[in-house]
């Protein structure tokens, strides 16, 4: 999840001086997979061999699909491209929903393709002035209808049904940014209640307890060394503030360790990980 959200930073941050592209995508794919699952698999780069999508254990014969070999996926990134940019006259979300399907059909890393095409929904919904924030979050659409998902896509694939596909996207569209108004009026709520903890738990620490929450929605997994240098005090502070905030529910600690922990903004993680129920 960290790398994740540091990936989507990356990515927003350069769209002001870097448009969607290629060389963008490669840039954030080597910020997804940087130590984590499948950062062996040369982050960053595209792949050279031959990969293929299917159940467990299947093999290139028997997979559900297989996407271009490696010595065609320079000119298959280039038409994306310049689908991207082109003016081609389709509303935006139209044009967004089908370079995702074309996106995950040249499937053009050994591990990731999926993060990262979310990801690109994002950077071009944002790039394109539909978003001034990250607040689409399409991945639980997908997640919670992962079977039609992969149905849709690969019928694309196989037919040209690109209508159902599209019929997906948008309802997907409609749907999360219902969900994404809800999420954020929770977030507001969550910030207030942990506003009004602090101020009643920590009292002389209050005003660098709410300088950490402020931070942690920038950097929601962070470490005691994290803490330590965004307030300028000694670890032994910085433990202390944390031990508090751990206290007041706002931090969760992440890996059992003694030492070299991480802490995580659990309140605030938890609002991602399960869609908020849509209010009237």
């Amino acid at each position: 999840m960290a790398n994740y959200v540091r990936a989507m930073n990356h990515g927003l941050e350069r769209l002001s001086e870097l448009p969607v592209s290629v060389r963008l995508v490669r840039e954030i794919h080597a910020e997804l997979m940087h130590g984590v699952r499948g950062g062996r698999l040369t982050p960053g780069e595209l792949r050279t061999s031959q990969n293929w999508i299917g159940p467990a254990g299947c093999t290139l014969a028997t997979a559900s699909f297989v996407p271009p070999p490696p010595h065609e996926l320079p000119q298959a990134l280039a038409d994306l491209e310049r689908f991207l940019h082109e003016n081609t006259g389709l509303p935006p979300l139209v044009q967004v929903g089908l370079a995702h399907a074309q996106f995950e059909t040249i499937h053009p890393f050994l591990d990731g393709n999926g993060r990262i095409g979310r990801l690109l929904i994002t950077f071009l919904l944002t790039e394109k002035g539909l978003l001034s924030k990250p607040v689409l979050y399409l991945s639980h659409y997908f997640k919670r209808r992962r079977a039609e998902y992969y149905e849709r896509l690969q019928a694309v694939r196989d037919q040209g049904d690109w209508e159902g596909w599209l019929a997906f996207f948008l309802d997907g569209v409609c749907e999360v940014s219902q969900e994404a108004t809800a999420t954020a009026a929770a977030i507001l709520r969550m910030r207030e209640d942990y506003r009004t903890r602090i101020a009643e738990h920590l009292g002389r620490a209050a005003a660098n307890g709410q300088r950490v929450m402020d931070h942690l929605f920038d950097q929601p997994i962070v470490s005691v060394a994290t803490v330590r240098e965004w307030l300028g005090i000694t670890s032994a502070g910085a433990n202390q503030i944390v031990a508090r905030l751990t206290d007041v529910g706002l931090l969760r600690e992440i890996t059992g360790y003694a030492r070299n922990r991480r802490f995580r903004f659990d309140p605030y993680l938890k609002l991602f990980e399960e869609p908020q129920e849509v209010r009237a």
